[in-house]
């Protein structure tokens, strides 16, 4: 369960740097990407493992 509210957290915070207009954040901008894609993939992931085990 960890795993799948950390996955969130990641990809809540990609598009978090993706829509800000705050001028500190305009070089994450960049990593926004990144872990909007990351966040995705393992939310994935772990949605499928987790029917798999039947937890689900």
């Amino acid at each position: 369960m960890f795993g799948l509210i950390l996955s969130v957290a990641i990809l809540a915070f990609g598009i978090f740097l993706r829509m800000t207009q705050n001028p500190g954040f305009s070089r994450s901008k960049r990593m926004a990407w990144l872990l909007i894609a990351t966040g995705i993939i393992t939310l994935i992931g772990r949605i499928f493992i987790m029917y798999q085990k039947g937890e689900f």
